[in-house]
This record gives structure tokens, C-alpha cells and sequence, in this order.
């Protein structure tokens, strides 16, 4: 058994057929640069892909020892396949990458550096980003911005979910089970020393980003609602504006009514225009308690994060997924053997 330290590398994977050959070319030439002071693995996830890569998946394990695959039974999101992949992660460090080839894997190495000079979690900050069209340029600063200012926890800006996370971080993460997940802020939240680590994001390698708009927005909405309450608080100081002005217009109305008794009532459009305002500010604060309690309701129900159909490459005859880590693992896998696989 080898008692050099292990580097995991975490790879959520959705219809990637032809990205995923050309990154298990790049990241097994990463490991192998790294392979005189660790030994290395890499843990795709594959989350309900619809074309052929989950059969590429198999013929890579099959040629390389160091790869393991986990296969949802259906799709269950991006921040879900993180999930999964840091629940069966043995490695003194994990590094979450994906697998389009958009983060580069030659950055990891600078990744383990830092992590050796003593931070628990490096993260990759996105200095240049190639391929992205003005729009997503613009929504995403200002979306990194907007969590920072509003949200409870300081997050660092411009940086995505590809970051290096130490044994005890991930062990930390394994324990906050909850159903919407947003893996970076949990990682800001659990409060480990974090460092950054510049790079130039690239264009997609081949295929079409599965990342669409509604997905974005739902990301960012999780994003938001997950680390902050204050949309309430705004909704609430908002409610209280508008009434203390209204109180404020109608005893304007009263004094004037006293003042000048005769005088007909007037402004029919002003009045309408009010009402309607009243009920728009009313149906926001609404619905933003709505995606509160939503929320809540998909928590309390307790359900799994996932659904495992298949999974290769793990230790044989302990099932679908091992409890026991690989041979070959390194010294931090040994170390927490009793602790075994947090389950979905």
C-alpha cells in the first residue's frame, strides 16, 4: 500500500462524449506530473448523461486503474454530482473540476502548492474568460457582487466551483445534507482558510454548454436564498416605507378635507396607479416568502440528494459504491477507514 498522500479529482460529467476522452488525456498527464510526491485518482460522476459517455467512462476505467465512476440514475443537477463525488472521494485533497475542459486541469498542480503552503481550500479565480459572450460577462460580475453584498457569508468574487479542498473540508461538507445546495457558499461557510489561485477560464473543448438560462437563474436564486435572509428584511423595510407614506397621504387628505369642505374628491388615475403599485410590491413580498417556505418544504421531506444506478472502479464485493477505499489509496484514506462513506 502506498503511503504517499492522495489527490482526488472530482469530475461532474452530463453528456460529454466528446470532451471526456481528451480530459482524462489531460488530467491523467496532471497526476502523472504529480505522481512522485502523490498518487492520484479521478472520480467522475456521470449525472444521467443521454449520450455515449457513460460506455467512454467504462472503457477509460478499464484502461486506467486510477479512474472510478459513479452513475446517476437520472438527472440530478451539477452541484448534486459534487455531492456524490466528494461522498466517495478517499483523497487527502479533492479538487472539483469539470469536465468540459473550461477550467484547465494544468492549473491543479499550482492548486497542491498552495494547499502544501497551508490553505484548506484554494479556489480558481476566473481572471479572463474565453468564449463567453457580453451578456453572461456582465450577469455573472454582477451576480458575484450581488451575493457578496447581500449574503451572510463572504465568498470570494469571480470564483466558480473548481478549487482544491482539503480532507478536513470535505469531511465537513459531508456532514450538510440539505437538498438546495450551493456547494461554493458551503465551502465559504464551513470557515476553513482559503486562498485563490488566477487562471484564464477557456473555451469549451467541443459540445454545447447544458448550462441554460433557466439554470442559471435557478442557480442564482439557490445561490442567494441559501446564505441570506434579506430579501426578507427588504421586503419587510419596503412594506413599511410604503406605510408610513400612505399613512402620511391620507392625513394629508383629511386636513384638506377639513380645510376646504366642499371640495370634490379627484385624482381617479393617481388612486388607480396606487392600488396597482400596492398589489405588485404585495405580490413580490409574497412570492419571495413563497420561495422561503418552498424551500423548506422540499427539506423537511428528507429524501436522498441522489440516486446511484451504477458505479465501477470501486473496491470489489462491497456493492455499487465501496465502503472500504481503494488499494492504493493514500495515507488520509487509510487514517479515516472507520469512518466510512457518508451516504446520500
Amino acid at each position: 500500500m502506498s503511503s504517499k498522500p492522495l489527490i482526488s479529482l472530482v469530475v461532474p460529467v452530463f453528456s460529454e462524449e466528446t470532451v471526456v476522452t481528451e480530459f482524462h488525456r489531460r488530467a491523467a498527464a496532471v497526476l502523472d506530473e504529480l505522481a512522485a510526491r502523490y498518487d492520484g485518482e479521478i472520480l467522475f460522476v456521470d449525472d444521467g448523461s443521454r449520450d455515449r459517455t457513460l460506455e467512454l467512462l467504462r472503457e477509460i476505467a478499464a484502461r486506467d486503474a486510477r479512474v472510478r465512476v459513479i452513475s446517476f440514475s437520472r438527472n440530478f443537477g451539477h452541484q448534486f454530482a459534487i455531492t456524490a463525488g466528494l461522498d466517495h472521494a478517499w483523497g487527502d485533497a479533492a479538487v472539483v473540476i469539470d469536465g468540459d475542459l473550461q477550467d484547465p486541469p494544468e492549473v491543479v498542480p499550482e492548486m497542491v502548492a498552495a494547499w502544501e503552503a497551508g490553505a484548506k481550500v484554494v479556489y480558481g479565480v476566473r481572471e479572463k474568460r474565453k468564449g463567453e459572450n457580453p451578456f453572461k460577462l456582465v450577469t455573472a460580475k454582477l451576480f458575484y457582487r450581488l451575493i457578496r453584498l447581500i449574503g451572510d457569508t463572504d465568498m470570494p468574487l469571480d470564483a466558480g466551483d473548481f478549487r482544491l479542498l482539503d480532507r478536513k473540508v470535505v469531511t465537513a461538507l459531508r456532514s450538510l445534507r440539505e437538498e438546495n445546495r450551493y456547494i461554493r457558499g458551503l465551502v465559504s461557510w464551513a470557515g476553513f482558510p482559503q486562498t485563490g489561485v488566477g487562471y484564464t477560464r477557456d473555451r469549451r473543448y467541443a459540445g454545447k454548454t447544458k448550462f441554460t438560462l433557466k439554470k442559471m437563474v435557478r442557480f442564482a436564486v439557490d445561490g442567494l436564498l441559501s446564505f441570506s435572509d434579506k430579501p426578507l428584511k427588504i421586503t419587510s423595510a419596503v412594506g413599511f416605507l410604503i406605510t408610513t407614506v400612505s399613512f402620511l397621504m391620507g392625513l394629508r387628505i383629511v386636513i384638506n378635507k377639513i380645510r376646504f369642505p366642499g371640495t370634490l374628491v379627484s385624482g381617479w388615475t393617481s388612486l388607480i396607479l396606487t392600488v396597482l403599485f400596492m398589489g405588485g410590491i404585495q405580490l413580490i413580498s409574497l412570492g419571495i416568502l413563497g420561495l422561503y417556505l418552498g424551500r423548506q418544504y422540499r427539506e423537511v421531506k428528507r429524501r436522498p440528494l441522489y440516486v446511484v444506478a451504477d458505479a465501477f472502479g470501486f473496491a470489489a464485493g462491497k456493492g455499487p459504491l465501496a465502503e472500504a477505499r481503494p488499494e492504493g489509496a493514500g495515507r488520509a484514506a487509510g487514517a479515516e477507514r472507520g469512518e466510512g462513506n457518508a451516504k446520500p
